[in-house]
């Protein structure tokens, strides 16, 4: 018998165990682990953002806030300003309906209106506007450095317009933040998004919390 003959039989003897090894560790009718499929939402899905992870301003009642006292909430975040004329109320408005339409699950959504004015903002003007639209939400100020560095760590344009009256008017970013109850941003809200599409991405939000 050859060497050439021995070596092309140990071959495929070789590659026969191989295959039986496979074989034994894929056992027949055992169940394939499937990966979750990712959560889908209708707003922009930002989860493991590097920005918008600290807030820190007083609240309208002068009680200093940070974004962990929120948590196990879902947090609605905007920024904006009193005196705005459409996108502002029009947002927040369209939140309070958001909570009705949640039911129950609507004590599980925190709004929050950071003021890009602070200085016609006050906290009074602040608790009047926003109470008006829903007595839950709550309204955010600081100095004029504070609320600069607020903006910048959640990547929010504001600058002032001046008017032909002498005052002036605020352009600022028309979206929100949405942070799920476990204290994790997860969504930006583009201004003029469904409300029942809203609604049902925070419901989702809310099922898949550990909160």
């Amino acid at each position: 018998m050859s060497l050439t003959f021995l070596f092309k039989r140990r071959t495929v003897l070789l590659a026969g165990l191989a295959a039986l090894s496979l074989a034994a560790c894929d056992k027949p009718g055992a169940p394939v682990p499937k990966a979750a499929a990712p959560a889908k939402f209708n707003a922009v899905d930002i989860t493991g953002a590097n920005y918008a992870r600290k807030l820190s301003l007083t609240d309208y009642n002068g009680k200093p806030r940070e974004l962990a006292d929120f948590k196990g909430k879902a947090l609605f975040v905007f920024f904006g300003f009193t005196q705005c004329p459409d996108v502002c109320p029009t947002t927040m408005a369209e939140l309070a309906e958001v909570r009705k339409r949640l039911g129950a699950d609507g004590e599980r959504l925190q709004g929050v209106f950071v003021s890009v004015d602070p200085e016609r903002d006050t906290a009074a003007v602040l608790k009047a506007y926003l109470q008006n639209m829903d007595p839950s939400f709550v309204g955010l100020r600081g100095s004029l450095e504070q609320t600069e560095a607020v903006a910048r760590e959640f990547k929010v344009f504001y600058q002032k317009v001046p008017t032909k009256n002498g005052s002036y008017t605020m352009d600022h970013t028309a979206g929100a933040f949405v942070f799920d109850p476990d204290g994790q941003v997860r969504l930006f809200v583009r201004y003029g998004m469904k409300v029942e599409d809203l609604t049902a991405d925070i419901r989702q939000l809310l099922a898949s919390s550990k909160h």
